[in-house]
This record gives C-alpha cells, sequence and structure tokens, in this order.
C-alpha cells in the first residue's frame, strides 16, 4: 500500500469533508429536536444501503466483527455528539472532536497496526489538527460568558463530550479501516461493506425517536423529512468515500483529510452566514494547507 494517496483519492476526500460540514449543518440548525433530525438522518442512509446491498457481492466473513464495533462504537458516537452539542455551541466542540481524530488515528494506525508514518506525515497531522482547532474557535471579539458555576460546568461538559466525541471518531476511523480491508479484495466487495455498515447503525437513533419523542418526530416528518432523507444521503456518500479510501492509502493520511470538513464549516459560514472569517482564520487555514502537503507531498526529510 501507497504511503501517500492517489490524486483522485485526495479530491474524493475533500469532496467528503465538503458533504460532512453540510450534513451536520443541517443537524445543527435545527434547534428544535436533534435527537429526531439525527435519527430521520441515520435512517435515510440505512434505507440507501439496503436497496443497495442486494445487488452487491456478499461481504467477507472476517469484516462483519469489525462491522458490529463500528456500529457500537458509532452508538456511543452519537450520544457524544449530541451531549457535546447540548452542552455547547458547535464553534467550541466541532473543532475539537474533528481536530483530534487524525491525531488519534495516526498514534493507533502506526502502533497498533504496524502502518509506517514519515516523519512529515507526523508533523502533518500535528500542524492539520492544529489548524483545524484554530480555525473554528471563538473570535476574541465575541463577548465572554459570564464565569458562573453553570456555566463553567457547562463548558467543562462540552469539552469533555467533545473530547469523548473525537475518541470514537478515531476508534471507528480504525475500526472501519480495517473491517473494509477485510471485506474482500474488490471495489464491490467494499462497497458492499460500506452498504451494510449504514443498513445495521442506521436504525437505532431513528428508533430511540420513535419510542422517547414520537410526537416530535411525527412532527418533523409532516413539516421537513426531505431536509433529514437529504442530510443521510449526503451522510451516506460522504462516509462511504471516507470507508472506500481508508483502504487506498494510510488511515492517518485519510483521517486528516476528511477533517477538512472544519474548513468547509468556516468557508460556509463566512459566505453563507456573512461571519468574519479574520485574520486568526487565515492563518489557520494556512497551517491546514501546509499540514496537507506535508503529508500528500514527497519525502521532504
Amino acid at each position: 500500500m501507497s504511503t501517500v494517496l492517489d490524486p483522485l483519492v485526495i479530491g474524493l476526500l475533500l469532496a467528503a469533508g465538503l458533504m460532512h460540514a453540510s450534513w451536520n449543518a443541517i443537524l445543527k440548525s435545527d434547534a428544535t429536536d436533534r435527537v429526531t433530525t439525527f435519527g430521520v438522518i441515520m435512517l435515510s442512509g440505512a434505507v440507501i444501503g439496503g436497496l443497495m446491498a442486494p445487488f452487491l457481492p456478499w461481504v467477507a466473513a472476517p469484516a462483519w466483527k469489525w462491522m458490529a464495533a463500528s456500529t457500537a462504537i458509532h452508538i456511543f458516537y452519537y450520544f457524544f455528539l449530541l451531549q457535546a452539542y447540548a452542552h455547547g455551541d458547535l464553534s467550541h466542540t466541532y473543532p475539537i472532536a474533528r481536530g483530534m481524530g487524525p491525531l488519534l488515528v495516526a498514534l493507533f494506525s502506526g502502533r497498533l497496526l504496524g502502518e509506517t508514518l514519515r516523519a512529515q506525515d507526523v508533523a502533518g497531522v500535528v500542524l492539520l489538527s492544529i489548524g483545524l482547532i484554530a480555525l473554528a474557535m471563538p473570535s476574541r471579539r465575541m463577548p465572554h460568558v459570564p464565569a458562573t458555576p453553570d456555566a463553567v460546568r457547562r463548558h467543562r461538559l462540552a469539552t469533555l463530550f467533545a473530547l469523548l466525541t473525537g475518541l470514537t471518531i478515531a476508534g471507528y476511523i480504525v475500526v472501519d479501516g480495517l473491517g473494509v480491508r477485510a471485506a474482500g479484495p474488490t471495489l464491490e466487495h467494499k462497497v458492499a461493506y460500506i452498504a451494510w455498515l449504514n443498513v445495521i447503525e442506521g436504525p437505532w437513533l431513528f428508533l430511540f425517536a420513535l419510542a422517547r419523542r414520537r410526537a416530535s418526530l411525527v412532527a418533523y416528518l409532516q413539516r421537513g423529512w426531505w431536509r433529514g432523507a437529504a442530510g443521510g444521503a449526503i451522510a451516506a456518500l460522504g462516509y462511504g468515500i471516507a470507508i472506500w479510501a481508508l483502504s487506498q492509502g494510510p488511515m492517518a493520511h485519510v483521517a486528516a483529510l476528511r477533517e477538512t470538513s472544519v474548513l468547509f464549516g468556516a468557508l460556509m459560514g463566512t459566505f453563507l452566514l456573512r461571519e468574519p472569517f479574520g485574520a486568526r482564520r487565515v492563518v489557520a487555514a494556512a497551517v491546514i494547507v501546509c499540514g496537507l502537503i506535508l503529508m500528500n507531498g514527497p519525502p521532504l526529510f
């Protein structure tokens, strides 16, 4: 396996990062009941996977244990992500969770899986993670939240849940990387792994919403089910690209490129929401680009 990613894989991963930022924007924009919105998003991915699976080859037996492990990790991911959004701002929690993922994947893939990373790969991962975190940090010009005991508690909980979210992100990336590599030799086998993963992990949040938030779920389906369905299609395609890419090169490279979703999120905020980009975010974006060049460029040292 090559130590750098093919330009086509890089381009597809950047598109996957854009998709990830897009469906998270759909989720975050619904302040009424994010559990319901998230459930519809995930169920949509399960429906898509179920429609694809009958036309694909059967996934090799060794891959199913990784699929089961990924499903379990994703359930914790859903819980931690929703708790992070409930206790803190997107600008605080999202970059922590997404920025620490590449660092953890680099550590796990190098030490546990035997993937060899160059010194410049490690430097690139560090630069990318720093840039992603700095990119979405609140501006210093924003008014400070009063340091009341409740505000301090919420900030600490938001940080804790963001860190736990980042841990689950690293976990499911490594597990799905192992799973898609064990799924079979052809592209069709890898697509089958992606389809079945969506089928198995997709319904759980929707079933939870159906059991605990039935009225909210019915109201959501009546007023705007198409937004969740669109988010689910985007999420399924984006993560499907990421899983396939895990079979094409080092996991640390794939994880780092996928987390450029934070960069796309900042650009969406700038051009769609008219949020100021600021000099600090320009520098952070430049740091991200430097990290990507280090990780996917020719040997420098």
